[in-house]
């Protein structure tokens, strides 16, 4: 494991709002290490490393190795809790994992050949849908993110998850439908010109109605004359 992904950490001995509070106080933040049908381990991590982590992504998907005075863990973060104003963390959740652990997470989309996809050099706006795909993955094979190449698509295309090459051990979570991730939407300018000729073609046709009307109108005065 690269080093940008191991974490030093501190064995909590206290547990509880006033220890956690202290440790704030002390730039570290409480976390728990929990699952492996192990009991909870909680330890402090240091506020300026994980913080970094948070905010420059990935912190969800990527396996980290803690060591807690000597000894390695193996974990994913779960969970991690915020400060309403200020966005310092101030608590995480952190999940064992081995080879047989399969977790749920959410892969960030990545779109390629925006420069070459027919539908955009036409005009198309590419609309998502979902920026992540929530999938069941084994916890040592998550992936960086998924790639959606968009060369084959034109304007009015819906890309669903079926256009994603996902890897044999990867399932999304919802599995009854082709769920869409993205579309190539019409410009709005080229829809408001597609209905403004619509509303000229409404309006031509009900001129000739009237004019109809009219004409039947004269006739049946002609014929009642005679």
């Amino acid at each position: 494991m690269s080093e940008e992904n191991k974490l030093e950490a501190q064995a909590r001995d206290r547990v509880g709002k006033g220890a956690a509070r202290e440790l704030r106080r002390n730039s570290m933040v409480p976390a728990v290490i929990y699952g492996d049908k192990k009991p909870p381990l909680g330890i402090a991590l240091s506020h300026k490393e994980v913080t970094m982590r948070v905010h420059a992504g990935g912190f969800m998907t990527n396996i980290l190795s803690i060591d807690v005075d000597g000894e390695a863990h193996q974990v994913l973060p779960k969970d991690y809790q915020l400060h309403p104003v200020s966005d310092k963390v101030l608590h995480v959740d952190l999940l064992r994992v081995s080879r047989r652990t399969v977790v749920t997470v959410e892969i960030p989309v990545n779109f390629i050949n925006e420069d070459i996809c027919p539908g955009l050099k036409a005009g198309g706006v590419l609309n998502v849908v979902r920026h992540t795909v929530e999938v069941n993955v084994p916890a040592t094979s998550i992936p960086d993110g998924f790639e959606i190449d968009l060369e084959p698509f034109d304007i009015g295309d819906s890309i669903n998850i079926s256009s994603v090459d996902l890897p044999d051990d990867v399932e999304p979570t919802i599995v009854d439908r082709d769920f869409t991730i993205a579309t190539i939407a019409t410009p709005a300018a080229l829809r408001s010109e597609d209905a403004d000729e619509e509303d000229e073609e409404g309006l031509e046709g009900d001129e000739e109605g009237a004019e109809g009307e009219v004409d039947g109108e004269s006739g049946g005065d002609g014929e009642s004359e005679e």
